[in-house]
């Protein structure tokens, strides 16, 4: 299993203040808490952190976390940043096993030129995002799917997606993915002229009755 090594320290002083101070000599503040553990609150290095988080996996790299001589694997539970400067202010830790199943969100993509979209169709994707319940050892970077063969209305749904063995996706198995949308332009159209359609019917009726 691919994990990244992630040193830690433990902090006894706890709160707003001390972990202000923290952040001033470049730390940042977190705690590990999980399955089996109690809460313990760490020093961490943005560096490594952000480093980590911003590699191909995101927020579900698996983290071999050392702290005291001891290693436990770990996942991000939470990530707290500063709104304007994207800082990192505290990280939660949880506990993982590799043999144990989580639930992770995991990115969403589609490649290819869909044959509806070279007709002048819209690809229309409903989520960048799928819920997933795996083991750490089996999260995939991301889920991704070829819409190359969807032609106009065609769709994906979540059981038409191919996922690794060992992966479940835990939304509905007709949930739509991917659609292709006929053209606004055409669609607002065809709407037109058959309400002139309808109104040009209408008024022949009435020419009938009279």
């Amino acid at each position: 299993m691919e994990t990244t090594t992630l040193q830690a320290e433990v902090r006894d002083s706890r709160g707003k203040g001390p972990a202000r101070r923290l952040r001033a000599q470049g730390k940042v503040p977190g705690v590990f808490y999980g399955p089996d553990v109690e809460p313990t609150p760490l020093t961490l290095s943005p560096k490594e952190l952000t480093k980590a988080l911003r590699g191909e996996r995101g927020r579900n790299v698996v983290f071999k976390l050392s702290v005291g001589g001891k290693e436990e694997l770990a996942m991000v539970k939470d990530v707290t940043t500063d709104p304007v400067s994207q800082e990192l202010l505290h990280v939660d830790l949880y506990r993982v096993f590799e043999d144990k199943e989580l639930e992770v969100d995991v990115p969403f993509h589609t490649h290819g030129r869909a044959q509806g979209v070279v007709m002048g169709g819209i690809l229309n994707v409903t989520r960048r995002t799928l819920p997933l319940r795996t083991t750490p050892a089996n999260i995939p970077v991301s889920i991704d799917v070829n819409v190359t063969g969807l032609g106009m209305k065609d769709t994906i749904s979540v059981e038409e997606v191919e996922l690794p063995e060992g992966v479940v996706c835990t939304l509905s198995p007709k949930l739509t993915l991917v659609i292709i949308l006929e053209p606004r332009k055409a669609v607002a159209s065809a709407a037109d002229e058959s309400a002139a359609g309808d109104e040009a019917a209408e008024g022949d009726a009435v020419k009938t009755e009279g």
